[in-house]
């Protein structure tokens, strides 16, 4: 941060020792984040399958300021517009479509991806109460999936899951929970967004910079392989579904709590390509989630401490939806971005 602010956060670096033996993004008011950003060349073709279809709503939409594309470090021929829209009664979990224009070149983050290439975040994790339904309607607006909706079950619960593939290679993994009955916020057609997926080349390692580096939660850590061999949601062939091992972890702010997640998943034995040279903006696709912090000068000292730099930050940056913040992004160890933000 490169105005006021700057002063205080070297001094809350300076005090190192005493934040590192704090190491909790719960401690300084980090919440479970608000938005997912993505980038796309069309607001109505990337959006209208969550609005239509899903019941979502458009909570804001406009031009992006010069101060958001400057923190981004995107020169001044670029200039972009944005639509954030959320669930019905949510104001977590939302989406913000941004389209950039006069940009040389774009992208996709996941050109030709599969599920086990690295680089790049995966999906976007809603819930609903008809899975098949928002498939159909998905598929009749001509965008793809990874396979049919798949019946499974995972840490106590029977789930039904398909991951949806719309404009630019953006997933979306819906889930419908068969038993025992989710009641931890308002299901519907499509619920809000709880959590986003990353594909990673060392899980251990990857759940270690989340929980030590950043001081998140893990809410679960866990190998899973398939009972018997079938299709399934990530595409692994049925003759390898029951050897394969796809480790998955979750993390989160603070526990308990059922939004503000990131999984993070390896395919043990796969190697897949790495995309991670591909994860900014203006290029297409999941570029990050945005988490509010109350008190984000100290979250930044303990990040520095802990030897994060942050690959974005800006003062003051007008944010449509979310007022005027100041803002910080980071890079994971497979180059994918996370934000936090000052919340009001």
């Amino acid at each position: 941060m490169r105005t006021a602010a700057a002063a205080i956060l070297l001094s809350l670096a300076a005090a190192a020792p005493t934040l590192a033996q704090q190491p909790d993004a719960a401690a300084f008011g980090v919440q479970p984040w608000t938005e997912a950003v993505v980038s796309v060349t069309d607001l109505d073709a990337s959006s209208s399958w969550l609005v239509a279809d899903g019941g979502w709503r458009i909570v804001a939409e406009g031009d992006l300021a010069r101060a958001e594309l400057d923190y981004w470090r995107l020169p001044d021929t670029i200039t972009a517009t944005f639509r954030k829209i959320c669930a019905p009664a949510a104001d977590t979990g939302c989406i913000r479509f941004v389209k950039f224009d006069g940009a040389e070149r774009q992208r996709p983050i996941r050109l030709a991806a599969r599920p086990w290439d690295t680089g790049g975040i995966f999906s976007i994790m809603l819930r609903s109460e008809d899975t098949q339904a928002l498939f159909d309607a998905a598929i009749a607006r001509g965008w793809w999936a990874e396979s049919e909706p798949y019946a499974f079950s995972f840490g106590g619960s029977d789930l039904v899951n398909v991951v949806v593939r719309g404009p630019h290679g953006v997933n979306y993994a819906l889930y419908q929970r068969k038993a025992p009955p989710f009641t931890g916020f308002p299901v519907g057609r499509l619920s809000q967004a709880f959590n986003t997926m990353r594909m990673v080349q060392d899980q251990p390692a990857s759940l270690a910079w989340y929980r030590d580096r950043l001081g998140l939660k893990v809410l679960f850590d866990a190998p899973f392989t398939d009972p018997e061999p079938r299709s399934n949601n990530f595409s692994v062939p049925a003759n390898l579904a029951t050897t394969l091992v796809r480790r998955a972890a979750v993390v989160q702010p603070d526990l308990p709590g059922e939004t503000g997640r990131m999984e993070l998943m390896a395919f043990e034995g796969f190697e897949g390509r790495d995309l991670s040279a591909s994860a900014s903006p203006p290029n297409l696709g999941i570029i990050s989630v945005r988490y509010p912090v109350r008190d984000l000068g100290g979250y930044y000292g303990f990040l520095a401490a802990q030897g994060v730099t942050p690959a974005y930050q800006h003062d003051q940056v007008p944010i449509g939806g979310l007022g005027k913040v100041d803002i910080i992004a980071v890079r994971d160890p497979d180059g994918n971005l996370t934000e936090f933000y000052s919340a009001p």
